[in-house]
């Protein structure tokens, strides 16, 4: 494991040459700030809620990778001022799916700071967010020696079609996207990395119906106390040192836990599919885009009987898919 993690860093610091940097903010970057990382592609209209939503959380800093933007994404990052941008016209597969630039910007700026890496389409949730800023956690998790926080990926959908409610830049995209599974979801052990492999929810139940064990992985490790020894190694499903990935207790106990509300399911979903999959720059021969792509077709609508209506983090610990853990 640690010969790989090397060789992620070696990665990381070849794959550099391949960002451009646009807008660099980060001399501005404070040592207690709390950062953001992020790739994007063409999500302009998700921008203006995604930074108001971090921002109101605590977070300071955003540092951004363009992958190639056709829709003016870059030119409004670039404008904003607690905003870090860089752009490149290389292969998002190559750079193993933007996990190799993110690991250079948090090799270069992240070192000694708590790190949250999601996507636009991600709003991470946690204990008390409601009442309590980011920073909150990040000092208890200090305290208590932990360096690393996990996350279920929960996909958020709207009731009924997606192209009939129509989503537009500045909004809340839960007003819209706001039932999700409350079970539906299969956990073993990764035995190589340590972490806990889930999957499941709506896509798992609609575009993997037979082929379930290919269900996009949901469990992530998104908020770390980076240091430039670390690497992440698949997306923020796992990373190494191995033992960041341990974010759960073995002995019957229970650490604390997060959410990240996934709000791909909107009215431009059907459009991004389609583009996406032009491109062939995801996973596995870009099959998870295949699935969309074929059961987009006919717009359909994700919701069930069995759907839960979201209505904040505390449903979703009486649910067990997060905990506060021993945070009171």
């Amino acid at each position: 494991m640690r010969v790989q993690r090397k060789r992620w860093l070696i990665r990381a610091f070849r794959k550099r040459r391949e960002l451009r940097p646009v807008a660099n903010r980060t001399a501005d970057i404070r040592p207690s700030d709390l950062l953001v990382f992020s790739t994007q592609r063409n999500e302009g209209v998700r921008l203006p809620w995604f930074l108001r939503y971090y921002r109101e959380m605590g977070v300071n800093h955003f540092l951004f990778v363009d992958n190639d933007s056709t829709d003016g994404s870059l030119d409004y990052l670039a404008s904003q001022p607690d905003c870090s941008v860089w752009t490149t016209t290389a292969s998002y597969k190559r750079s193993r799916f933007g996990v190799d630039w993110m690991n250079w910007l948090l090799f270069k700026y992240g070192h000694g700071h708590w790190a949250l890496t999601v996507d636009p389409d991600e709003l991470f949730l946690y204990p008390f967010c409601d009442t309590r800023p980011l920073r909150a956690l990040t000092d208890w998790l200090d305290a208590s020696s932990i360096k690393s926080f996990s996350a279920m990926l929960l996909d958020m959908y709207p009731k009924g079609r997606m192209d009939l409610q129509p989503y537009s830049a500045g909004q809340d995209p839960p007003e819209i996207a706001n039932w999700f599974d409350a079970g539906n979801y299969a956990i073993s052990k990764n035995w190589n990395f340590g972490n806990l492999w889930i999957q499941g929810g709506p896509r798992a139940r609609m575009f993997f119906a037979d082929t379930p064990e290919l269900a996009p992985a949901l469990n992530k490790v998104p908020l770390v106390k980076w240091n430039r020894r670390y690497a992440y190694v698949s997306s923020t499903h796992n990373l190494l040192p191995r033992g960041l990935n341990l974010v759960y207790d073995e002995w019957g106990g229970e650490k604390a836990s997060g959410i990240l509300l996934h709000t791909k399911f909107l009215s431009t979903f059907a459009d991004k599919a389609a583009e996406e999959l032009e491109r062939g720059q995801h996973y596995g021969a870009s099959r998870e885009y295949i699935a969309y792509a074929e059961g987009v077709k006919d717009n359909p609508d994700l919701w069930c009987k069995w759907s839960e209506k979201y209505i904040n983090w505390r449903q979703l610990e009486i649910l067990g898919l997060m905990s506060k853990g021993n945070w009171a």
